[in-house]
C-alpha cells in the first residue's frame, strides 16, 4: 500500500508529480459558488485541451467540482447522480448534501487500494441550509466554508483568504471566485485558458453562468 501511494505521488525519476487545475467553492449567505478553470494538462506540462468542463450538477440542490483524472471523476459523478435520484424518488424529498458527500466518501474509500486520482468539492443546500465538503482520493470528507483544490489552490487561497468573510452575498462571491481563478491562471502554468462558474441556491437550484454573465462578472473582478 505504501509503495502504491508513493507511485501516485512521484514519477519514475523520483520527482514529485502534481496534477494541474484550480477549483474553488465557498458558501455565501444566499447560495454556494463553484468556479473552475478549463485547461486540461498531461504531465510534464502538455496542454491537452483548452476547454474542459470541471463543474457539474448532481441534483437540483447539489453540485460538484473535479480535479484529477476526468474519467475517474465522471465515474464517481455518475454513481452519485444515480443514487441521489433514487433517494429522492424513494423518500420524496431533496437529498441532503451530507448524504451525497458520505456516499462519495464510501466510494472513494472502497477503492483505496487502487485509489481514484481525484479531489472533489461537493456543495449545495438542503433543509439544514448550505453545505460544502472537500473529499480526497481516500475518501476523507471535510466540511468547510471555503475550499480550493488543484495545483493552483495555494494562489487561489491567497485571494479567498483576503476577500472572503462571513455574510458575503452571492454577487460578491461570484466576483471573488473569478478573482481567485484569474489569479491562478496568471501564476500557475497548469491552470489556464478560461473559467466556468456555477451557483446553487434555494430559489434557482444549480445554475451554470452563461458566457454573457461570466463576462459581466469578469469585468467587475478586474476593475
Amino acid at each position: 500500500m505504501f509503495h502504491w501511494v508513493l507511485a501516485l505521488m512521484y514519477n519514475g525519476f523520483g520527482e514529485r508529480v502534481f496534477k494541474g487545475t484550480t477549483t474553488v467553492a465557498f458558501k455565501c449567505v444566499d447560495g454556494v459558488v463553484m468556479a473552475t478553470d478549463t485547461r486540461a494538462t498531461v504531465l510534464p506540462g502538455f496542454v491537452a485541451h483548452k476547454r474542459v468542463k470541471k463543474v457539474y450538477q448532481i441534483t437540483r440542490n447539489v453540485g460538484m467540482t473535479i480535479a484529477g483524472i476526468p474519467a475517474e471523476a465522471i465515474n464517481l459523478l455518475d454513481i452519485l447522480r444515480a443514487n441521489a435520484m433514487l433517494y429522492q424518488i424513494q423518500r420524496k424529498r431533496i437529498v441532503p448534501v451530507k448524504v451525497v458527500a458520505s456516499l462519495a466518501s464510501l466510494v472513494l474509500f472502497s477503492q483505496r487500494l487502487f485509489p481514484y486520482e481525484v479531489q472533489v468539492i461537493i456543495g449545495g443546500y438542503d433543509d439544514e441550509g448550505y453545505h460544502l465538503y472537500s473529499l480526497d482520493p481516500f475518501g476523507s470528507a471535510i466540511e468547510d466554508k471555503m475550499i480550493a483544490t488543484g495545483s493552483g489552490s495555494p494562489i487561489a487561497y491567497g485571494i479567498l483568504e483576503s476577500g472572503y468573510y462571513d455574510g458575503i452575498n452571492l454577487e460578491e462571491g461570484l466576483v471573488l471566485a473569478v478573482k481567485a481563478i484569474n489569479a491562478a491562471i496568471k501564476r500557475n502554468v497548469f491552470t489556464g485558458d478560461s473559467f466556468d462558474i456555477a451557483t446553487v441556491t434555494v430559489e434557482r437550484g444549480y445554475v451554470e453562468l452563461s458566457e454573457e454573465e461570466k463576462k459581466r462578472i469578469f469585468d467587475k473582478a478586474i476593475t
